[in-house]
């Protein structure tokens, strides 16, 4: 296996780095997702770099010399760590970004710039524009041919950041997290979801319900449990079967192609990312003939136990509380735990049996699919 090697990148200016930024990857498989910055922190950032401190260095795999595997988008380039720094100068480039509103210029204070573009300061501050242009990033040259090698450094240049769980994951290779992020390209996390995807909250979601799949019924989905997931190790310790991992994930996708019939796209339903994994193994449970039902069925569920909610606060003890509701409410306080996942989704099948009862005249049929019984896992 090759060395992983590092050295320092031939020091070239910003302006440089902008004429030829097509030729980064900015979106390599362990990344995490961009425009996390906020505007100001973009332009405390730009203040930094024409006040002349220190930035820290960044990071770029570099694909000039020879033809490593890893380089998927046949790129020059692909970044490691310093995403958010070159978005927010190539965002300055682009005039889409203007300096804070409380930027000092350190060598002139008493000059006012502060919510100009470069733009601005190219007509009327040719020096400061010049400044940061001319400004260079301390870059870095990563060489290796193993991608666990630059998982691994992504893994430990961000130790000190405050990365997510799914972040954090993302980066270990392993057929998991490939099947993870497959799963997130689908329709259901690009249009159907309201819930925020910034922090990799769409691959945490991904993770939780292929493991449901693979393990046959909701379990726990605490961080610890998806990270050995996502490195190939099972509940029980043992290693992934490959073959049961691809049949967990077909399985998803079918369930995902469902959702996509149950909810409107930026469906307020799926406004949190706690409550996926149940409503998952909710619609996966739900015979076709009853699917569109699913919907009108969690909106009245949902009104209701809001209005269970709000009537205990106004009468207190007193009031009467429906206990399905109540239940539900104190098992949503700990959605990673199995006896959460399982016990919502048994309050929902029993909630949704009694509101079909109501609108139609079941003769006893079941609106639920049986979990075979070589899918059923004994715990």
């Amino acid at each position: 296996m090759a060395k992983l090697r590092i050295t320092p990148h031939q020091t070239r200016t910003l302006i440089w780095w902008y004429g030829r930024r097509a030729s980064i990857d900015f979106s390599p498989p362990y990344q995490r997702k961009g425009r996390l910055w906020s505007q100001i922190d973009k332009g405390f950032l730009i203040d930094s770099i024409i006040n002349g401190f220190d930035i820290p260095k960044l990071y770029l795999a570099d694909f000039q010399y020879g033809n490593s595997s890893l380089n998927e988008k046949k790129l020059p380039y692909a970044i490691i760590d310093g995403k958010q720094r070159l978005e927010a100068v190539f965002d300055f480039f682009d005039n889409k970004l203007v300096l804070n509103s409380d930027f000092v210029l350190r060598s002139d204070p008493s000059l006012k710039v502060g919510g100009l573009s470069l733009r601005d300061l190219r007509r009327n501050h040719r020096t400061i524009a010049d400044e940061f242009e001319n400004f260079s990033f301390d870059i870095m040259s990563v060489v290796a041919d193993d991608e666990r090698d630059v998982n691994e450094l992504f893994v430990r240049l961000n130790r000190s950041k405050p990365l997510t769980g799914a972040e954090v994951r993302n980066a270990i290779a392993g057929p998991v997290t490939d099947v993870i992020r497959s799963l997130t390209e689908h329709s259901v996390f690009q249009e159907a979801i309201r819930f925020s995807t910034k922090r990799a909250g769409d691959q945490n979601a991904a993770a939780k319900v292929l493991l449901f799949e693979y393990e046959g019924r909701p379990v726990t989905t605490k961080k610890s449990i998806l990270d050995d997931f996502a490195r190939g190790i099972q509940i029980d310790k043992k290693a992934i079967d490959k073959n049961k991992l691809e049949l967990a994930a077909r399985r998803v996708v079918d369930t995902f192609d469902s959702m996509d019939e149950v909810f409107l796209p930026s469906d307020e339903l799926l406004a949190s990312a706690g409550i996926f994994p149940v409503y998952f193994w909710f619609v996966r449970s739900v015979t076709p003939k009853y699917r569109d039902d699913i919907r009108p069925f969690l909106l009245s569920f949902e009104m209701e136990r809001r209005a269970s909610r709000e009537a205990q606060k106004e009468m207190g003890a007193d009031s009467h509380v429906d206990q399905q509701y109540a239940r539900y409410d104190t098992l949503n306080r700990s959605t990673n735990d199995g006896i959460s996942q399982r016990g919502r989704y048994e309050i929902l099948k029993s909630a949704f049996l009694d509101f079909l009862d109501d609108a139609y005249d079941m003769n006893g049929e079941k609106p639920f699919v049986e979990v075979p019984d070589n899918e059923k896992v004994p715990r």
